[in-house]
């Protein structure tokens, strides 16, 4: 039954079929073309049987193994790679089907290549998830094959592999590796220079050449008779939240992603920056009840209890409920913090009936209100007007735009900080925020 199982004809093998029947068919006007298409047809069988020989006689003829990652990206490339091994003692061509998760709808993976005795070889494909969740790889399917392609051989390796899609790592190591060595700029975030003293005090110390006169300790200076002066290190351990709206404006996708995908990637990627940074980070997430709270705290392994709730938070088809995330912040969120809220509007009628809230919540804290652009209006405003109806949709495209800005006043209006942008360059604008929010020493 095993056997059966993994015996397959190959495609070759009906080619010489084909021939065998065309020469049959002409063997009717070319009578001398009878016997040597039936020695080719005994010669066929003979072949057909020492292919069977090949492929059958060793155990296991092809080793495989699909490597994959503890955890894939979310909307990253991810590697996986297939290692292979040959045991036959002949030049082997394989044929690799590799069983993707559902969620891809992939149905024509199909990779050959040639092994020769004894050979090992390693091939590298990538995924990109677009969803968060578990992912299942089925089969790990080898087709083997001698010279003679005949017949092929049939191996079935690692059955049902699961590998959970997380928030991207991916993007989160990216920032943490440039925040690390304070080389954030390479990828396009501001260098901002320092207002005023937004320091906290650390020590007295004796002058050296090079202070800042204006920090000089005149007390120590008469007691101690020389010059001292006060020295300062960063603030550090402020509380900052990233408070995400699962309602249903973040169920919008945007190259293949959603916008509260965007978001999550976003509120990883900055909690892990500002932990280097030595700040506090929590999290929020709440459509019509607070689906998680995590409190702001200052150590770098909180960053995997922030991951596994980012990794669970899902869209929700209501819309959000703003009076009751100001409830929430205002019983647990005490000291003044910087909180990030990631939310969308698409019309300032929707923004209006929500700005009380947000104004109430700008008194005790900084906000931050981020929304998007919707780059496929941008698309559309870009063509050029050749009929009635393209210059309809396009003069309604740029009415939409226009509101967007007028969102932004509007909000700037009560001191409610703003950003407005593309979902692509979400992380980089949010981590520019933080850093012009410090530098201004606005918490």
């Amino acid at each position: 039954m095993q056997f059966l199982k993994s015996f397959y004809i190959h495609n070759v093998f009906f080619r010489y079929i084909a021939i065998l029947s065309a020469s049959f068919i002409l063997s009717y006007w070319i009578p001398v073309l009878y016997p040597v298409t039936w020695l080719l047809s005994l010669l066929l069988i003979a072949l057909f049987l020492f292919d069977a020989y090949l492929l059958y006689t060793a155990k296991t003829g092809i080793k495989a193994s699909r490597i994959l990652p503890k955890k894939l990206s979310n909307s990253d490339l991810n590697p996986i790679s297939i290692k292979f091994e040959s045991h036959y003692t002949f030049l082997t061509q394989v044929s690799i089907i590799d069983e993707l998760p559902a969620q891809f709808q992939k149905r024509d993976f199909d990779h050959k290549i040639s092994l020769s005795k004894g050979e090992k070889k390693e091939f590298k494909y990538t995924v990109r998830p677009v969803d968060r969740g578990e992912y299942v790889f089925g089969n790990l399917i080898v087709f083997a094959s001698s010279p003679l392609k005949i017949i092929k051989r049939k191996f079935v390796f690692q059955k049902d592999q699961m590998v959970p899609v997380y928030p991207s790592i991916i993007q989160m190591q990216q920032y943490d590796f440039l925040a690390i060595n304070n080389r954030l700029t390479e990828i396009g975030l501001k260098k901002i220079r320092r207002i005023g003293h937004t320091q906290e005090f650390e020590q007295i110390k004796e002058y050296v050449q090079g202070d800042d006169f204006r920090t000089v300790n005149w007390k120590a200076t008469a007691k101690q008779n020389q010059l001292m002066v006060n020295q300062y290190q960063d603030e550090r351990s402020q509380p900052i939240y990233s408070i995400i709206d699962t309602g249903r404006v973040m169920k919008m996708p945007f190259n293949g992603l959603k916008l509260l995908d965007y978001a999550i990637n976003s509120a990883l990627a900055f909690s892990n920056v500002a932990l280097k940074r030595n700040d506090k980070t929590g999290m929020i997430a709440f459509s019509k009840k607070i689906e998680s709270f995590v409190p702001a705290i200052q150590k770098i392994t909180h960053l995997n209890t922030i991951l596994e709730k980012l990794y669970n938070i899902n869209t929700q088809f209501t819309d959000a409920d703003y009076g009751m995330l100001y409830a929430h912040v205002k019983r647990n969120v005490n000291q003044r913090s910087l909180l990030l809220l990631y939310t969308n509007f698409e019309h300032i009628s929707a923004l209006k009936r929500q700005l009380p809230f947000l104004s109430a919540i700008a008194k005790k804290h900084v906000l931050v209100v981020i929304f998007f652009e919707n780059t496929e209006l941008d698309t559309l405003i870009s063509k050029d007007a050749q009929d009635i109806q393209t210059i309809y949709h396009k003069t309604i495209a740029e009415k939409f735009t226009l509101e967007k800005r007028l969102m932004q006043k509007e909000l700037q209006k009560y001191g409610i900080q703003t950003i407005l942008t593309k979902p692509e360059n979400l992380t980089m604008n949010t981590i520019n925020k933080y850093l012009e929010i410090k530098a201004r020493g606005l918490i």
